[in-house]
């Protein structure tokens, strides 16, 4: 199965659809009036649908095992048809659209399987997925002008030419892939005041977005939470909450982690770690979610606020 590993756990939401025609009227109205031989069609449908939601990932290969935490089957029926609708709902890393277009299809062939006796004429109709939410391109922005944003690295190994800068490499990849325009970086020791310095005057020259990765940690060089704080007009705690609730489930070193983000004017700031894997798994946790925090402020400003 695909990994999903790296994914944040959302809100999936799926609504699917099925569609049951009938050759008679007299067939409608013996479902209605439960004259059906085999029982009452609609419920042992509806029973059949949760029972295929939730064996999903046993006859589907690649679907994931996942909490089925809302799971609905409705029926409207016509003159000649009977339209199943079945809505899923989880909280989760990965999406429920096959879950629902599998407990629709699973009713159909119930109701099928209930009224062949009586009409030979009985067909089931599309199966498709009605509508989905959820997940990460549900929670992406659409700005009037690119993201501008800036890349700083701090660390005095890679500063020295001693250690090859991967972290910031990875930063710099997954903005692009987000349509994010990376129009600077630099590398600097882990020395306060040059941090500082550097963050302030990007965030002067108008960048919408300073990532910085390095010196978060607890060794004694690591100053980049102090060097930051200071020149914050307001923190966002949730930002790294999120980040470390996020890295605790993968490594539980993350509680070490003393990574800040908050606003200097209209610029986000956000420090990631220094390893590769943590920058990495950072990024995963906040994008392209956080991007909204740039979102708001596009909108203040051009409302004059």
């Amino acid at each position: 199965m695909i990994d999903i590993t790296h994914k944040p756990t959302t809100l999936r939401d799926a609504t699917a659809t099925a569609l049951i025609t009938v050759s008679d009227a007299a067939t409608i109205a013996a479902v209605k009036e439960k004259r059906v031989p085999k029982g009452d069609v609609l419920e042992s449908a509806r029973v059949a649908a949760l029972f295929g939601v939730k064996k999903t990932h046993e006859l589907i290969p690649d679907c994931h095992p996942l909490p089925i935490e809302h799971a609905e089957c409705t029926f409207t029926v016509g003159v000649l048809e009977i339209i199943i609708t079945m809505r899923v709902r989880t909280i989760y890393r990965t999406g429920v659209e096959v879950e629902a277009m599998h407990g629709a299809s699973v009713a159909a062939l119930t109701v099928y399987d209930m009224l062949k006796p009586i009409d030979k004429g009985v067909a089931i109709g599309g199966i498709r997925l009605l509508d989905k939410k959820g997940g990460k391109s549900d929670w992406k922005d659409q700005f009037d002008a690119p993201v501008k944003a800036a890349v700083l690295v701090i660390s005095d190994s890679v500063s020295s030419g001693r250690k090859e800068d991967k972290a910031g490499e990875a930063i710099t990849d997954r903005l692009k892939m987000l349509g994010v325009e990376v129009n600077a970086s630099a590398v600097i020791p882990d020395e306060a005041d040059r941090i500082a310095a550097k963050v302030q005057a990007w965030a002067n020259n108008g960048f919408d977005l300073i990532l910085t990765t390095g010196g978060t940690g607890l060794s004694p060089r690591d100053r980049t939470p102090e060097a930051i704080a200071p020149i914050l007009d307001r923190e966002v705690p949730g930002i790294m909450e999120a980040a470390r609730s996020y890295g605790q489930e993968r490594m539980p070193w993350a509680m070490m982690s003393r990574g800040i983000a908050g606003m200097i004017g209209r610029t986000l700031v956000i420090t990631l770690p220094g390893s590769i894997r943590g920058a990495q798994e950072t990024m995963d946790a906040l994008f392209p979610f956080v991007l909204h925090v740039l979102k708001v402020q596009e909108h203040a400003f051009r409302h004059g606020q």
